[in-house]
């Protein structure tokens, strides 16, 4: 590949210090270290697998790459000048990392160095909840439009699909590029993206971030206050409150109800979606028309309709909405068994999370809780279970937590509320089923993360649809 050193500060830096050490061989970290190679830059790649469980080893040795691994992979850290690109996970504040800069290092990362070279107009999504769905109907809303009036192309990645700094060079300044950005990617990030979408802020990660304020944060490092960009917000997040007089940004709102006669945006009137620019209002379409279910996902049509207002058409935003069917492991329908609805929606990995997806649902649910903590509160997750759900399977490291906390929850008790404790997945499936009735729906919302018994939430949730798939 070739890139337009020019246009990058990094790949500047690169040419001169002609070294890098990448740090986690991951699905995006793999094609940048080819990208690297290609440049003839010397390249040190850096992962706590062995050797024996690196399973790209042999061809990334053929390339010249040096590879440092095991508990000691950071020592390549030690001494030297050059770039270290950095895997989301890896917190850029670590000692080693510190260390290296002290010395002359420069830290950079897969999605920076996109930022730098992509020509493409960039729509960058974030937010703890429903990032994933309003980056897809971004996407899909674009692509639809470009289609029709035969525009430029419309690229999909980030914190989802494939990595797309590989394909940065086949896009033009005609094409968009649809980004969803974690808070671990956002914390050193220095560029923005054209528009920037934050769907919400609530807790999340305070395993890996230091407190709430560094989260949040991070996600607001999505745009830069002062540069010539659109920022869509969430109205009526109270995180996200104090950017609603952001100056020196377009600033375009989405709310669940009518916004002030001031403000720019989309909004909720009744069932009927409306677009105000300049203080006109528009009708988009109903909130009925959208197929996939929850008030949660009304909400990412609206902000996706306010990040596309000015590149798509109403007809577009109004086909999607009549034909998505959702993305998978997102309150995905996966089959009926003897008049109960089985949903995966194993995304859910935080009680904000779950209780959107619970509050999607009009009658009696079962559902599967259990995971991993992430060190948040469990006081709201109890009070939506109690309120929102007829029986709680918990399962996974998280069940005594769970426990515990619906035993402080005031309403526990007089809610009806039936927790069952499962100690193996598939038995909990099973018991979801056994406990449901004709009517019911089942969803495995775990509120957790799926690191206790699983590599990831994919993982997870696909088990679940092979056990609901072989119910007889």
């Amino acid at each position: 590949m070739s890139f337009c050193v020019n246009n990058s500060e990094t790949l500047k830096i690169l040419k001169e210090k002609k070294k890098a050490v990448v740090l986690g061989i991951g699905v995006s970290n793999l094609p940048l270290i080819n990208i690297l190679c290609d440049m003839g830059i010397e390249v040190t790649a850096c992962d706590k697998k062995d050797l024996t469980s690196l399973s790209c080893a042999d061809k990334l040795q053929s390339l010249g790459v040096k590879l440092s691994l095991g508990d000691n992979y950071l020592s390549a850290l030690d001494s030297g000048d050059f770039v270290i690109f950095r895997s989301p996970g890896i917190r850029p504040d670590i000692k080693e990392i510190s260390s290296a800069l002290d010395r002359g290092c420069v830290l950079s990362s897969e999605m920076e160095l996109f930022f730098e070279v992509c020509p493409a107009k960039i729509i960058g999504v974030t937010g703890s909840d429903g990032k994933t769905t309003t980056t897809t109907l971004i996407y899909k809303m674009l692509s639809l439009e470009c289609e029709k009036r035969k525009l430029g192309q419309v690229f999909v990645g980030g914190n989802i699909g494939s990595p797309l700094l590989p394909l940065s060079e086949k896009m033009t300044e005609n094409d968009f590029a649809v980004v969803e950005l974690s808070s671990f990617q956002l914390m050193t990030m220095t560029k923005s993206p054209l528009v920037s979408v934050i769907t919400n802020i609530s807790p999340n990660h305070l395993n890996w971030h230091i407190d709430m304020e560094e989260y949040k944060n991070a996600k607001f490092n999505i745009f830069s206050p002062g540069n010539s960009h659109k920022l869509t917000v969430n109205f009526d997040c109270e995180e996200t409150a104090e950017l609603l007089n952001t100056p020196g940004n377009e600033t375009v709102y989405f709310s669940s109800f009518p916004l002030p006669k001031d403000k720019s945006g989309v909004y909720l009137d009744g069932k009927d979606i409306i677009m105000r620019k300049d203080g006109v209002n528009t009708p988009i379409m109903s909130s009925d028309d959208i197929i996939i279910p929850g008030k949660h996902n009304v909400q990412n049509y609206m902000a996706a309709i306010s990040a596309v207002s000015d590149y798509v058409s109403i007809e577009a935003i109004k086909q999607i909405a009549t034909t998505f069917t959702g993305v998978e492991h997102r309150c995905e329908f996966v089959r009926e068994v003897n008049g109960v609805r089985f949903y995966n929606s194993s995304i859910d990995s935080s009680p904000t999370r779950t209780a959107a997806a619970l509050s999607s649902f009009n009658g009696n649910v079962v559902v599967i809780i259990g995971g991993r903590d992430k060190h948040l509160d469990l006081a709201p997750l109890a009070e939506t279970l109690c309120a929102r759900s007829k029986v709680a399977i918990l399962t996974g490291e998280s069940t005594k937590m769970v426990e515990e906390a619906l035993e402080k929850c005031h309403s526990y008790h007089s809610s009806g509320l039936k927790a069952v404790i499962c100690d193996d997945f598939e038995n909990a499936v099973i018991t979801a089923y056994k406990e449901a009735a004709p009517g019911d729906v089942v969803i495995l919302s775990p509120a957790f993360t799926s690191f206790d018994r699983f590599n990831n939430f994919e993982e997870r949730g696909r088990l679940f649809k092979k056990i609901v798939n072989e119910i007889i």
